[in-house]
């Protein structure tokens, strides 16, 4: 599934800080949850011994404050503040073993979850009417879906992991943080974003930029049948760099960059965001004139940052135990548990319990998953060995229980999904030493070049039996390197493609400097923020294609502020 388009990017869950919030004696029992409790007490008394029953009930309740401030080429675009909570309730009828959710032949599955706009007051009773009404339609619906499940088990032909439960029986957590808030004065932010966006425009080159700070606090509060009772925030920081270019011949060129923060003082100087800025439009012009590539496949060279982004595409979604579970996916690693996968020198773990890695903070960091469980450090690749899946609380036969990954956007159904990625080596060399291996394999297969690929802007990747069990990662600076010893050429207008089991066995050596990227992952329970760390790669063939384009010429005159006529002077 495709990591969020960069220009779409926004600032979601993220983590307070390393450790989170802790729960203490002396904090409160917040009004919101109290109210949820009362009245999850009463609707279990009464729904657990209906026909048919409710053995499962929650309720979840997100409470959102959001600062935007957005410019663009000089001017502010938009300089918001919000609030806003929402209400879900999950009914769920019959059994672990079999009820409503059940999975239907020759139906698509619904991946939204319903839920409704909550009051912002901490009034118990309006906030329990609300409840009592959504649990009402919740459970009605589930009625319906439980009998249609049931009538279809009669001529429905089961797989092995089809006949697993429908939702694993967790034990209960406690944890009653305290809550988090988030004060912004929005004007130093929109003179900023003004001053980024202005120096942009001094390139001709920049058709387009966009500079975007958002500030959010989420307080979540869950409660639910089997005694968990949830409070905890989260809160995070961003900015957003964001250019836009055309080349000649009609290429679209994009270049991203952000900054990740968790406490108010740990926004980026001036100088820093000056300097990421002056870099992108250093790169923006020369990939506006740097040559195209044609389809290869050979030697490659990817960074930290983009081996972190084809873990993510190429392995980690594959990793995710729905898709084992479900007859209608590839299922590529659903029977390679206990088999090699990977090089040996690689290991892989996905770990939503670390906020930071090296001092610099991970996105996909949080406490307890969207199901209610916490959090846990899980060893997917030991060796090269597929070890285990990521898992929500939808089970495999072998894998009876959640490990902390069922995730999901506002108004979505939790499924397992990626937190943090990281890929550890125990065979690993100098970026000079790597570089030196690169060049002996293009000469070793006789080709005219490699590939450096220094950045990459995301990917998406099918996972479908329905589709090619194929990859896509889309390159942003990407170099050619020459076994004769010219400078590297920048190049533009290449995709990597490939399929997983071929790709991940030619990875033949690794760095010694992991390297981060943060970002928004979409796939069906929407977009999830996550982390992926990783050394980066030398892989003995890679496939690259050419770059989708578009046929629109650049602009036919120059932006007015290059433009001597517009300025009133003799070209």
């Amino acid at each position: 599934m495709p990591w969020a388009a960069p220009a779409l990017l926004v600032a979601a869950w993220a983590c307070l800080a390393a450790g989170h919030p802790a729960a203490s004696p002396a904090t409160p029992m917040p009004a919101v949850l109290t109210a949820m409790q009362d009245e999850l007490d009463r609707s279990t008394a009464v729904l657990s011994k209906t026909d048919p029953p409710a053995y499962f009930i929650s309720y979840t309740l997100s409470d959102r404050e959001y600062t935007e401030v957005s410019g663009s080429n000089g001017a502010l675009l938009t300089s918001t503040t919000d609030r806003a909570r929402w209400l879900e309730v999950q009914t769920r009828v019959g059994s672990y073993q079999l009820d409503d959710t059940h999975k239907l032949p020759n139906r698509r599955p619904s991946w939204t979850s319903p839920g409704t706009q909550a009051v912002l007051d901490d009034d118990i009773p309006v906030i329990r009417r609300e409840i009592w009404r959504e649990t009402d339609r919740q459970y009605r619906a589930a009625v319906e879906a439980l009998i249609k499940v049931k009538a279809s088990q009669e001529v429905q032909v089961q797989t092995a992991e089809g006949a697993a439960p429908d939702f694993s029986h967790e034990e209960p957590h406690v944890s009653i943080g305290p809550r988090v808030e988030i004060s912004v004065n929005r004007k130093p932010w929109e003179e900023r974003v003004r001053k980024y966006t202005a120096e942009f425009s001094t390139s001709p080159a920049v058709l387009n930029s966009i500079v975007t700070f958002t500030a959010q606090a989420n307080n979540q509060y869950q409660v639910n049948s089997e005694g968990t009772r949830l409070a905890f925030g989260l809160i995070h920081y961003r900015l957003e760099l964001y250019v836009q270019s055309k080349a000649p011949d009609g290429m679209d060129i994009d270049r991203y960059a952000n900054f990740d923060w968790l406490d108010p003082k740990g926004a980026p100087s001036d100088k820093a965001v000056f300097a990421r800025i002056h870099t992108m439009i250093q790169e923006t012009e020369a990939l506006d004139k740097a040559p195209l590539v044609n389809p290869f496949a050979g030697p490659a060279l990817l960074t930290g940052r983009a081996a972190a982004v084809y873990f993510h595409e190429v392995f980690g979604h594959r990793a995710e135990g729905f898709r084992q579970k479900d007859i209608t996916e590839g299922q590529t690693f659903t029977s390679k548990i206990g088999q090699q996968i990977l090089p040996s020198f690689i290991s892989i773990k996905d770990d939503p319990t670390e906020a930071s890695f090296h001092g610099e903070m991970l996105l996909g960091n949080y406490p307890f998953d969207d199901e209610g469980v916490p959090a846990q450090n899980v060893l997917l690749v030991d060796h090269g060995v597929l070890k285990t899946f990521l898992m929500s609380r939808s089970p495999l036969v072998n894998i009876p229980h959640s490990n902390g990954h069922g995730r999901r956007q506002l108004g979505y159904v939790p499924v397992a999904r990626q937190g943090n990625l990281i890929v550890s080596s125990s065979r690993t060399m100098t970026n000079q030493q790597l570089r030196a291996k690169l060049i002996e394999l293009v000469k070793e297969q006789g080709k005219p070049f490699g590939l450096l690929i220094d950045d990459i802007a995301g990917g998406f990747t099918f996972t479908g039996r329905g589709n090619p069990q194929a990859f896509q990662v889309l390159p942003l600076v990407v170099y050619k390197v020459f076994p004769d010893g010219r400078p590297d050429e920048l190049v533009r207008g290449v995709d990597i493609v490939g399929t997983p089991l071929v790709s991940l066995t030619k990875i033949v050596a690794t760095g010694d400097t992991p390297e981060i990227f943060n970002g928004y992952c979409g796939a069906e329970s929407g977009s999830v923020p996550v982390a992926a760390v990783a050394p980066a790669i030398l892989i003995s063939e890679l496939e690259v294609q050419k770059k989708e384009t578009s046929t629109d010429k650049p602009p036919i005159l120059p932006p007015p502020a290059h433009d001597p006529e517009a300025q009133g002077q003799k070209p």
